[in-house]
């Protein structure tokens, strides 16, 4: 017998919001129907208007709170351009911590029937606002002026604003002070949907403890109007720039950076550190957003691994190094395999950066490297995963299980992966022993977590 859908179209109806998604969206439940309502926030009543009904679902418009959260955040109207990309802007940060926390918890205990784990509390930031040292936004333009800002949710519709509350100010500064060279020298704006103009995105990458800028500009043709005038005035305005770089997407997608590169001025890269790890960026670097943070996390991941420099350590999912040289500094020897080709050349070269000798990157699929390592008599103590947010391949999970290490540290970004694939440790030989959320993108729904994992 098929449910009949207690909601529709028009309606107003008085709910209380049980949830959030992971969009942040409120989420009220009429008679089990779940409705996805932007704005609200859990324990709250509150009147709303149902705009769309589906099968299984509805979505609906916040009209009035009857009774608040006391987490609620109130944000002047003039100030929410300010929060492009920030899902929780309306919840304290107090709040945000307590709804992630609750959040790991709850999800492993559902998804990882995990029990007796010791599920430390978050670990926030003292300063919850601009931490972010990367942006890409769109360029449009308005009353023949450029535009930057962020795209209206669900839609390719600029919202113009110069500042972020997550960026870091060096970064606002940054692509305000280019559009506006840009603008005054008549670069012209891509068109979507025409497919004409030029200036498509504006990048800004930022070295926290070198204060080093890198501008990128992202074009449609192979010719940048003006260019040598671009690049004085982008110089002569921003004196802690150290490189300009031209990128040519030519192509219609979403996809922000085109094959071609070329650098207009100063270097290919720019510095930063973690720790005492000198890392070099270039435009497509994956190299951590929020510095403050990552180093917290991989301070607590060095601390789970429990190296004494004897230990033979594997770096399952190791991007550009970034944990493996951490590591390389208290292990005997680290293994570090990446299935994104460029990510292995960069790691290599943050390895000759910091004069490490004693790692060796590889280019491939964990599951695949690491049992052809097993057979060459390459034997880990320590297995690190930091895996995307679809988890551990199943086929690595078997790996880990067969080489048996003596311990694993799980680094994640998405607590149901997690759940799931600690689950599938305990189920063998593993016991995961304490899980350390950290926030590591305030404002918005994701949390990370490190967790430790011993062989029973």
């Amino acid at each position: 017998m098929s449910q009949t859908i207690p909601v529709k179209k028009n309606d107003y109806i008085d709910v209380e919001f049980v949830d959030l998604t992971h969009e942040g969206q409120g989420v009220a439940k009429i008679d089990g129907f779940p409705v996805f309502v932007p704005g609200g926030l859990p324990g709250e009543s509150a009147q709303i208007k149902i705009l769309n009904v589906k099968k299984n679902y509805g979505y609906g418009k916040l009209i009035e709170i009857k009774e608040k959260s006391p987490y609620r955040v109130e944000i002047p109207k003039e100030d929410m351009h300010k929060y492009g990309g920030c899902q929780l802007h309306h919840m304290s940060y107090e709040g945000q911590l307590q709804f992630k926390q609750n959040l790991v918890e709850q999800t492993l205990t559902r998804i990882g029937k995990l029990q007796d784990v010791n599920i430390h509390p978050i670990i926030g930031m003292e300063q919850p606002f601009h931490y972010r040292n990367k942006a890409q936004v769109p360029v449009g333009e308005r009353n023949g002026r450029l535009i930057t800002g962020f795209y209206k949710p669900r839609t390719h519709e600029i919202i113009d604003t110069d500042e972020s509350v997550i960026h870091m100010e060096a970064i606002n500064d940054a692509i305000k002070i280019v559009k506006e060279i840009c603008s005054e020298l008549g670069v012209t704006a891509y068109n979507e949907e025409a497919h004409t103009g030029v200036l498509r995105h504006i990048m800004a990458r930022f070295g926290r403890k070198t204060d080093e800028l890198m501008i990128v500009l992202i074009t449609r043709t192979e010719k940048l109007p003006h260019r040598e005038e671009i690049v004085g005035k982008i110089v002569a305005a921003l004196p802690n720039v150290k490189s300009i770089v031209h990128n040519v997407n030519p192509k219609r997608t979403n996809v922000i950076l085109g094959e071609k590169t070329q650098v207009l001025w100063g270097q290919d890269v720019i510095y930063d550190y973690i720790g005492n790890v000198k890392f070099a960026i270039s435009p497509r670097s994956f190299y951590q957003v929020n510095p403050v943070q990552t180093q917290v996390l991989y301070d607590k991941a060095l601390a789970y691994t429990g190296l004494t420099g004897e230990e033979i350590v594997i770096d399952a999912y190791c991007g550009i190094g970034t944990i493996s040289l951490f590591l390389a500094q208290q292990a005997k020897k680290v293994y570090g395999v990446e299935v994104v080709s460029d990510a292995i050349n960069d790691a290599k070269k943050n390895a000759d950066l910091n004069g490490i000798t004693n790692v060796e990157f590889t280019v491939g699929e964990a599951e695949t490297v690491i049992p052809n390592w097993a057979k060459e008599g390459i034997h880990a103590d320590v297995i690190v995963v930091d895996p995307p947010r679809k988890g551990c391949d199943a086929a690595l999970l078997k790996t880990i299980i067969e080489m048996k290490p003596k311990r694993v540290v799980y680094v994640s970004c998405n607590p149901a992966t997690l759940a799931r694939d600690l689950g599938i440790l305990e189920a063998d030989d593993y016991q995961t022993v304490e899980v350390q959320p950290v926030d590591m993108f305030p404002m918005t729904m994701h949390v990370e977590c490190v967790s430790q994992i011993v062989l029973k």
